[in-house]
């Protein structure tokens, strides 16, 4: 997976801090539920709402780590 192998090799190189590593695996872990969630049936309301969600702890991710996003695309 290239968001997870990813930002290993950012923590491992001291590019990001631990606590960013961690808050990014929590938005790639709740991508992850939300496609398992999708394929066990959910509602799509459900759906939109857990994807909701996700996006404001995105977007606080954004806040606090505003070059997080750049590191991670430096490395494609």
């Amino acid at each position: 997976d290239y968001l997870m192998d990813t930002l290993e090799i950012l923590r491992a190189t001291h590019e990001i801090s631990n606590d960013a590593f961690l808050e990014a695996g929590s938005i790639q872990g709740g991508l992850s539920l939300i496609l398992n969630l999708l394929s066990q049936g959910i509602s799509e309301a459900e759906a939109n709402s857990q994807l909701l969600r996700l996006k404001e702890r995105a977007k606080s991710l954004n806040g606090t780590y505003p070059e997080l996003d750049t590191k991670i695309e430096s490395r494609r």
